[in-house]
């Protein structure tokens, strides 16, 4: 989602809860190859509710700098099961109706302050809404520092959007994407970074899993790697430094980065500004489905992990590589068991969010 002054995207205003919790930086010792990941963090939304120490339900309707038609709220964020396959996940549900002076209504949420991190992998397992005409789902980031320097200066990071018009003319709505970057000084001095593609096949037809693998000298990004491998990156940046901070983009995106989902309505991005024509809502809502997001890093140094909440063990994929049958019994010895990576620190066991296991 981009920002004010662009055709095609716009400015995103942030309403959040700011809950006090301790900064838990993650410690692991040992040297480990290139893509040697390690998971830090799954959340499949399973309890029942949404877990609010990690997820902030924004409500507003300001139309986030992108002329955007829907109101934000609570109604429009909840947990439930998909209806296909029955599956546990984030709902954000778009609905066309009249509400505190707005055509619609829909769901937003983010981790600020609560959920961040420095580099790794991050991936999403979700399920797009048929989003012709109208209908704008993103799954994204800025920086952590956004109280502090505001937009653009924390930077963004688009990991996938859908439903923009350039898909209406050749009817890909379903197959057209796209990630980005976003920094600058102010609002109408932005460097962009936008990359495009219309992929082989429907996006919105069933759940897919986006991947983005940040380092500090790039960013890239994937479209279902884990059912096809050989699929390139469909956005890539180098983080090449830069005299003037403000465009440094190695220094904007070495910072911790909190995660934001939504799904909006209407605006510049999607290039329609009446509720009458936007076709997506016409018979009935629609929804995108998140089933799961899950962080892995490497132990490098300059990485970093902040988290509220412990991890949701994988239940259904465990095996040899992720399961182990004991626990670390030497200082600094880590260990993969129920999805959750074990680290010993003196007489203690921890999760890598810092709680006490033994």
């Amino acid at each position: 989602m981009l920002f004010l002054g662009i055709p095609d995207y716009g400015n995103k205003q942030l309403i959040m809860k700011k809950p006090i919790l301790s900064i838990i930086m993650l410690l692991c010792a040992g040297v480990m190859s290139a893509q040697n990941y390690t998971l830090v963090w799954n959340e499949d939304f399973t309890d029942g509710a949404l877990d609010t120490k990690v997820w902030n339900i924004e409500v507003n309707g300001d139309g986030g700098g992108n002329n955007e038609l829907q109101y934000y709220c609570e109604k429009g964020v909840s947990v439930g099961a998909e209806p296909t396959t029955g599956k546990q996940c984030l709902i954000l549900t778009a609905t066309k109706e009249s509400y505190h002076g707005k055509d619609c209504t829909s769901g937003r949420v983010n981790s600020k302050h609560n959920l961040y991190y420095t580099y790794g992998k991050i991936e999403a397992r979700i399920k797009f809404p048929q989003t012709a005409n109208g209908l704008w789902p993103a799954f994204w980031q800025m920086g952590n520092n956004f109280d502090q320097v505001g937009w653009p200066r924390c930077g963004e990071t688009d990991i996938i959007e859908m439903g923009h018009q350039n898909a209406f003319s050749n009817g890909t709505q379903d197959r057209f994407f796209n990630g980005a970057l976003h920094l600058g000084s102010t609002w109408n001095t932005v460097w962009h970074d936008a990359q495009d593609a219309t992929w082989s096949y429907s996006l919105q037809d069933t759940f897919h899993i986006v991947t983005m693998i940040w380092t500090p000298t790039s960013i890239d990004m994937y479209m279902d790697k884990d059912a096809h491998p050989e699929n390139k990156a469909y956005f890539h940046a180098d983080l090449e430094p830069n005299d003037d901070a403000n465009y440094n983009r190695q220094l904007v995106f070495g910072k911790p980065n909190f995660i934001i989902a939504n799904l909006a309505v209407g605006g510049d991005f999607p290039g329609i500004n009446n509720i009458n024509n936007v076709t997506a809502l016409a018979n009935s809502p629609r929804a995108m489905y998140i089933d799961w997001i899950r962080i892995y890093q490497r132990g490098d140094a300059n990485q970093s992990f902040v988290c509220p909440s412990p991890s949701d063990a994988i239940e259904a994929e465990r095996t040899e590589n992720n399961l182990s049958p004991t626990l670390p019994s030497r200082e600094g010895e880590k260990v993969l068991r129920n999805g959750q990576l074990l680290i010993r620190r003196g007489e203690h066991i921890y999760t890598i969010t810092g709680q006490i296991v033994e």
